[in-house]
């Protein structure tokens, strides 16, 4: 459905460190950003696969980035462990809490997820579905 997600960072660097760490236990690597006209970028997808793809970005217009009241992205992770291990290497990477692991049994029978915030206050929800 999708071909790729982006979010606006302050700093590129910074980004990185953070998605690097959040997005590993996800089977998630960095790809080389060609230079296409848009803003300088960072960008991350499953090896081997082309589409879809996630990035960080800085603003466009040049303006400060800000994060999006009710906006988030959410990455798919393999097994609840995987949920753990992303959350807590995010939290390490600078990161913010906005719900710990754990089952969210109102979303599904088998359905374990994790929210935080990236360093410039994106919402990032980490989440296994095994209801389906």
């Amino acid at each position: 459905m999708f071909s790729h997600v982006t979010v606006g960072v302050s700093d590129l660097d910074r980004a990185a460190s953070f998605y690097d760490a959040l997005l590993a236990p996800l089977g998630l690597v960095q790809r080389r950003v060609e230079p296409d006209g848009g803003p300088p970028s960072r960008c991350w997808h499953l090896p081997g696969v082309n589409l879809p793809r996630f990035y960080a970005c800085l603003p466009f217009d040049g303006r400060p980035c800000s994060a999006a009241n009710g906006g988030m992205v959410a990455f798919l992770a393999p097994s609840p462990e995987a949920v753990e291990d992303a959350y807590a290497a995010g939290l390490r990477a600078g990161g913010a809490d906005e719900g710990p692991p754990g089952p969210r049994h109102h979303y599904g029978p088998d359905y374990f997820g994790a929210y935080l915030r990236d360093p410039d206050g994106n919402k990032v929800h980490v989440v296994h579905r095994g209801d389906l």
